[in-house]
Order: structure tokens, then sequence, then C-alpha cells
């Protein structure tokens, strides 16, 4: 870890902060004015930096906005003794990571210092994570199956229907089964047919001859002329009718099919793929959808998980359309704290990522510092976000992320309760829950299933409370130095 970095002109502050610092083993380097900070600057940058706000030779505020400039990731706190508002506002609007009036207390001053090195860290981690960022991201272990399908379909030629909820990234996977194909350099071509008035959709997707029909004065290509050497997207194919799926059928049978209104067959070289949000098996049983076009089409299923499966997806998901949302606007990407993120990772995402990504560009324009706090949040995003007690937070956040695509709907959509009087009652409830939901729907080695999950949430916790310290944290858990080390391992939590 870098140095922490303290400005300030009175040495009996810089005095304390560098005793209080190194007692809790953080390096710490001291300046009396803003000129020498920015010298050193050029040659080296700090974790954190800590300045006053008033000194002779310059100011906290105006120091700020250079680090602004030339360091936009180092967390800055400002200290004040004019513990005014227009200070407060001045360096939060500034970019400060946050503000210390003076006097202070140093315990608290160094929990406040300790909260930004972590958000340093942690930025510096996803920075690494995130250099050439794909749209497609994911941790999870559903989302790692998917990227696996991804790697053993690309090649192939077969046809693929991908399922899943609305805004869960679909078209972001049949464009990567496209650009990890053979048929890469060929176009992608992508069709909503729920979007598109079912008489033109026919037009749309075959094309037709000039004189077809009344208004078709030219003849006109269609999708699957479009995408000829490459691949076509059919996205909510659950919506297309009938009479439509039986020419689509045609099509992936033979490889031909007509214009509307023409006469000679055109061969087709497109791989199609197909999405959508509906339970084609119960279209088909319904009389929605033919059987025989439900079979061609299911060759290899892939399903997309949704958000509320994946929450550990969240964090980097938001830091990437943050980052995004900030380039599209050409403003300074703002960062989110670890209170908001918990926030996030414990609501449902009805939406998906693409709520997600909304949300994110929502922070971008309307979230008024530049690191989002819980108070930044819509009101719906953050119900009932009353103090909970941290363990079973921990632990609640750990079931979400492992509730698989059978637990009941009742259980995998609620937002996590917010705890008071009996936490421990209320926690052990969520676990009978999810036990229940899991054994309700065969899913293998529930015991082992759960057990992992709370370990990697109890671990983390300890982890959290010591900032990172291995030892002190097992002591606290009342395990072996060597004990946590191999459950770390074996648990994928390394660094």
């Amino acid at each position: 870890m870098k140095p922490i970095w303290v400005v300030d002109d009175d040495a009996s502050i810089r005095f304390v902060l560098e005793k209080a610092l190194h007692k809790v083993g953080m390096e710490v380097r001291s300046f009396s004015n803003p000129r020498d900070v920015l010298s050193a600057l050029e040659d080296a940058c700090p974790q954190v930096l800590i300045s006053d706000i008033r000194m002779p030779g310059g100011n906290g505020i105006d120091l700020l906005q250079q680090i602004r400039q030339s360091h936009p990731s180092l967390p800055v706190i400002i200290m004040t003794a004019y513990s005014d508002l227009d200070s407060a506002v001045a360096s939060l609007q500034g970019g400060a990571f946050d503000y210390l009036s003076k006097p202070f207390d140093v315990d608290k001053a160094v929990d406040l210092i300790q909260r930004a090195v972590d958000e340093s860290l942690r930025e510096e981690q996803a920075e690494d994570a995130q250099q050439d960022a794909p749209e497609l991201l994911g941790q999870a272990p559903a989302m790692q199956d998917v990227f696996r399908a991804i790697g053993r379909l690309a090649h192939s030629q077969v046809t693929v229907l991908i399922t899943g909820e609305s805004g869960s990234g679909k078209e972001l996977v049949a464009r990567a089964l496209h650009k990890h194909s053979p048929r890469a350099g060929g176009p992608f071509v992508a069709i909503n047919t729920a979007a598109i008035p079912k008489d033109l959709l026919e037009s749309e997707l075959f094309g037709h001859e000039r004189g077809a029909f009344t208004g078709a004065q030219t003849m006109r290509r269609g999708r699957f002329e479009q995408a000829e050497g490459g691949t076509l997207f059919l996205d909510e194919i659950g919506d297309m009718p009938l009479e439509l799926q039986t020419r689509l059928l045609r099509v992936l049978s033979d490889g031909h099919y007509y214009r509307v209104g023409g006469h000679s067959a055109i061969k087709s070289h497109v791989r199609v793929i197909a999405a959508t949000h509906q339970n084609l098996e119960q279209h088909v049983a319904q009389g929605k959808f033919r059987e025989d076009l439900f079979h061609r089409l299911n060759v290899i299923r892939l399903r997309l998980p949704p958000l509320r499966e994946r929450s550990e997806d969240i964090a980097p998901l938001t830091r990437h359309f943050l980052q995004r949302s900030a380039q599209e606007l050409g403003v300074e990407t703002k960062r989110i704290s670890t209170e908001a993120l918990h926030v996030l990772q414990r609501f449902p995402f009805p939406g998906n990522v693409r709520q997600l990504e909304n949300l994110c560009q929502w922070l971008t324009v309307m979230a008024p510092a530049q690191v989002i706090q819980v108070k930044d949040l819509p009101e719906d995003v953050r119900p009932g976000t009353a103090v909970v007690v941290e363990g079973a937070r921990l632990f609640t956040d750990a079931l979400h992320a492992a509730a698989p695509d059978k637990v009941d709907l009742a259980v995998a959509v609620s937002p996590p309760p917010a705890f008071s009087a009996q936490p421990e009652a209320d926690w052990e409830t969520r676990v009978e829950q999810v036990a229940l939901s899991l054994m309700r729907n065969g899913t293998p080695d529930v015991m082992h299933h759960l057990t992992q999950r709370f370990e990697r949430a109890v671990i983390a916790a300890a982890l959290a409370q010591t900032h990172g310290r291995r030892i002190e944290a097992a002591q606290k858990l009342g395990i072996g130095r060597n004990t946590i080390t191999r459950k770390i391992q074996e648990l994928g939590m390394e660094d």
C-alpha cells in the first residue's frame, strides 16, 4: 500500500495524524503547504491525501481541484476548522472523498482515512480488472457457465436459443457468440419480433419484391439477406405470429426462403440465434408456438440468469456503467461507496442489467459528489435502509448470491428484510426459507452449498473488521491461523 499524505501548516495536527496512522500500520508523509504536495505528485502518488482547507500559500479546495485534474481517482479528505456548510459543500462538490471538522476525534479520523484507503484499493483493483472491459461481465458461477458455453459454441454453426428475463443481456450473449465465431467478419443483424407490427414482420424478415403489396415501390432486402454470411438474432421469438413461424421453420430446415411476392428461392447462409423471456414449452402446450420450430431452435439452450441471482456481479457492472456513462457525458467518472454498493446488492433489480445501467446513468447526472453515498440512491432502490446487523446482512447477501434459478420467486425476488430487534431469529428464518426452496426443487448438496456461502460471508465480515489482517480475523472467529488461510483458499477468496 502507498503512503498517506497529510498536508497542514499546523505541525501539531501533522504529528497527531502521523502517530495515529503509524499505530495502525500506515506509512505517512507530511507536508506544510500545497506547493510541496504538487511538486511531490510529479514523482509519486499517495493512497489517500488529507489536506487542511486554509493554509498559507494556498488552500485545500484549490489543491483538490488541481489533484482532480491530474489524479482523478485519488481520494482526498479535506480538514477544516471552519465547519460551516459552505466549506463542506465546496469540498464535496469539488470531488472530495469526505471532510473532517477540526477539532476531530482521532479514532474517528482514522476510521474515515481507513474507509478512504479501502475505497482507493478497491478502485485500483477495479481499474486493473476493467482494462478493455467487455460488455458482458460476470464473476458469478452462473455467468461463468454462460461464458464457458459461449466458448464451446462460438465455432459451431448450431442454432442457439437464449432464455432469460427482459434486460438480462440476451443480445450481448448473441453478439459474443457472433464475435467469437468464424462469421465474425460478417454482419450481425438483430430484430425484435415483438416490436414490429404483424403485417410488416414478414417483409422485415424476408424482404419484398417491387409491387408485392401497396406501397412496395422498390425491391427491399430483408434481415435474412442483410445478415448473409453472418448472424441473425431474433429477439423475443415467442411473440412471432404462427404463420411466420412456418416460414422460419422452412428456412431453418432447408436453408431457402422467398421474398414477399417473389418466385425465386434465395439460399441463406446465416446462423440464427433466437431469444425469449417467455416459457416456450408453455406456449407450445397452449398452441401459441409450433412444436417443430421449438425443437429446431432449442438445439442448444443458454439460460441467462437474472441480476438478483448474481449479486456479486453488481459491483463490477456498476463501476463499468459509471465509467461508460461518464465517458458518454464527458464528465469525471464517479465512484460508489461500499455502503451504497451493499444497498444495490440487496435490491432485486426486476429490470436486470438494463435497469442497473439506467440507474448508473441517472447517478452520473444526479449524484452531487464524486463518491456516491446511500442517500444519493433513488428512494425506490433503498427501501428500509435502516441500520442492519452487519453479520446478518453479509449472510443474507451471500444467500441471495447463492439463489439458483429454481428458488421460489417470493424468496428470490424479495429484498432482504431489515434486521432490528431479533437479528439472529431473522437470519435463521431466512436460511430456513432458502434451504426449503433448494430442497423442494431438487438442488443437490444443499448443506455443502449453504455452508460454503455461510463461511465465505463470516470470513469476509471478519476480514473487513480487521482490515484484511488474517491472524486477527482468525482470533475474532475463534479459529486457527492455518484454518482461515485454508478456508480462504478453498472458498476462492484470495485477492
